[in-house]
């Protein structure tokens, strides 16, 4: 087992990876990588499937069985990412047994084609949950302001939940707010709050990407670029403790319920300049879960430095960060606002191709 990543867990980071295949799950990698390397879950979006079933044939078979009892295009897509997503849950069920249900999580995701309809949302959340039949799911919706109705609607109805594309700390304020208000319905509901577990999905690399896309262009200091991304975490994280600091939240956990932690996203570096390491060795602290490329974690498995709490003592200077880039011409809330719908079609553009790719592969099957 990989010291460097030991270590990480080590420090309260739950290490998830971001990717999954069929050829993860049979060739043992997946478990492996549990086994090896730290990790304790996993993420998958529209992109990672459209990869994995793009190269895949290790799909064929199943593919087959589905073209010769008649699946059109979306029941297809439908039933071989479950399939993934219920194998990998399996696999990761031992993980989810040791840790009273706080890892071990595998998360899927509803079309991204629902991101602003929050009732298609909560009934594709439902399908997705009784398809996959394991109580290690996490269904992730967006934290659009469609989606957070959505997920106090699922949460209520017992579902854990992982929020995602979160990039701003007022969309994260009422993601939030749509956890709790969800926990509280499923109190009301008659359900065990203790099996009931939430991440929000916390987006990092794409803040500097596109901060340091406008300092560039504004002839700004180059010592500004790359430091955006990490200060707003570390103030995500100051909202947190805050947050789940009330009475209202004592009166949850005493009913059982389990903080919605904070989980960092978009990890893997951007930019070449930068250490390849960076959104996670600077992002270390307890309560938090990160998830990585399989290459962003060999990196920090051979060189990352963990070196304690990197968060709660930068609260100043991330507060300091923000305010230098918002005198420097950045408008936060609008880059927040562009990364938020990007965000929604980049997704929208991969379930797109995912399609696609299945459409030729079901038509082929056909022949």
């Amino acid at each position: 087992m990989s010291d460097r990543l030991k270590k990480l867990a080590e420090a309260g980071v739950s290490i998830w990876l971001d990717d999954l295949s069929r050829e993860r799950l049979e060739t043992g990698n997946l478990a492996a990588l549990v086994a090896d390397s730290s990790v304790v879950g996993v993420t998958t979006n529209p992109s990672i499937f459209a990869a994995a079933l793009a190269d895949g044939e290790r799909y064929d078979s199943q593919v087959r069985t589905l073209a010769a009892d008649g699946a059109d295009v979306e029941r297809t897509v439908f039933e071989l990412t479950t399939t993934d997503v219920r194998r990998a849950c399996d696999v990761l069920r031992p993980v989810w047994d040791s840790t009273a249900g706080v890892d071990g999580r595998v998360s899927i995701e509803v079309s991204p084609t629902l991101a602003h309809d929050t009732t298609a949302t909560v009934a594709e959340a439902r399908k997705l949950w009784a398809a996959v039949d394991r109580p290690n799911l996490l269904i992730k919706i967006p934290g659009t302001p469609e989606g957070c109705p959505a997920i106090t609607e699922t949460l209520a109805a017992g579902i854990s939940v992982n929020v995602t594309l979160i990039f701003g700390l007022d969309q994260y304020h009422e993601v939030m707010e749509a956890y709790v208000a969800g926990i509280e319905g499923a109190l009301g509901n008659g359900h065990d709050l203790s099996t009931i577990h939430s991440v929000a999905s916390f987006f990092v690399s794409r803040v500097d990407s596109e901060i340091d896309a406008r300092l560039d262009a504004a002839g700004a200091p180059a010592s500004l670029k790359g430091r955006a991304g990490i200060a707003n975490a570390r103030l995500a994280y100051q909202a947190f403790e805050k947050f789940f600091d009330t009475e209202r939240w004592t009166v949850l956990e005493g009913s059982g319920a389990t903080k919605q932690r904070p989980l960092w996203a978009s990890t893997g570096v951007k930019n070449p300049d930068y250490d390849d390491t960076m959104y996670v060795v600077d992002l270390v602290v307890e309560d938090t879960v990160n998830t990585m490329p399989e290459k962003t974690m060999q990196a920090v498995a051979d060189h990352g430095v963990v070196a304690g709490d990197r968060i709660r003592p930068f609260y100043a200077e991330a507060h300091q960060t923000m305010e230098t880039l918002a005198d420097a011409g950045i408008d936060y809330d609008d880059v927040i606002d562009l990364l938020i719908r990007e965000g929604v079609e980049k997704f929208v553009t991969a379930w797109s191709e995912l399609l696609e790719t299945v459409g030729a592969s079901l038509e082929q099957a056909k022949q």
